[in-house]
Parts: C-alpha cells; structure tokens; sequence
C-alpha cells in the first residue's frame, strides 16, 4: 500500500532570487510582495520575493514559481525535502527549497514548472493549482 504524500499547493506569481553583500540595508521594495523570504548569513542577503518589484540593477536571478507543502509541518516529520527533490531530480529539474516553522516552499523555474507538475503527481502527490491559472 502506497504511504500518503503531502498535497502541494502553486502559489501565484513569478519570483526573482536576489543577492546582495551580507550588510546592505533590507531594501523596502522587497518586502512589497505577497510573499517573500531574507535570510541574511556572515556572507550575503538572500531575497526571495515577486519579481516585478526587483529594480534592474539588482543581481538576481529571475523567472521562479512556487509550490508550497501544505502544513503546518511537525518538526518529527523526515524526509520531506528529500522525497520531492528526488523525484524532481530523476526529472532533471532543479530546485531551491525555503524552509519556515510550519512548512516548505519548493521554487521552480517556470520553464519547468509544468513538467514538475506532472512529475510530483504521478510520483502521487496532490497538487492544488492556483485559482487564476
């Protein structure tokens, strides 16, 4: 019998991936986002946020969408990441995961998008399309 896979749910809109040095000041622009995620380690600011506010002149790298696990997600749980980026490994598509307290974010290129679709639903996950697709 097959185990219960986690139901994943596309967020709307395109995301751009930002890279700026470790003490830049968290620019206003990147918080004007639905959704965005800063992390900021000893060697950069890492921002995650709608890619229609990133200015030109920012480096980042553009054209991500986004699959979100529905959670909350208990601490206890394992091998979640691992299961579906292995799937979307022997797929040949690339990710860059986000972990909160209550869940994971998956980024896609939108290139490959419709393909990770297909690939984590006959792998037997649930995936809720966004309303406005």
């Amino acid at each position: 019998m097959m185990e219960k896979k986690m139901v994943m749910k596309a967020l709307a809109g395109i995301y751009g991936v930002c890279r700026f040095d470790c003490n830049e000041v968290i620019p206003d622009w990147a918080k004007d986002s639905g959704f965005y995620s800063i992390t900021r380690t000893f060697e950069e600011l890492s921002i995650v946020c709608s890619q229609e506010n990133i200015p030109d002149e920012v480096k980042c790298e553009k054209d991500w969408r986004i699959l979100k696990v529905e959670g909350p997600l208990d601490f206890s749980l394992i091998g979640i990441l691992s299961s579906i980026s292995t799937v979307l490994t022997q797929n040949k598509i690339s990710i860059f995961a986000i972990s909160t307290f209550d869940t994971d974010y998956i980024l896609l290129k939108d290139k490959d998008f419709d393909n990770a679709i297909s690939a984590l639903s006959h792998a037997g996950y649930e995936i809720i399309p966004n309303k406005s697709e």
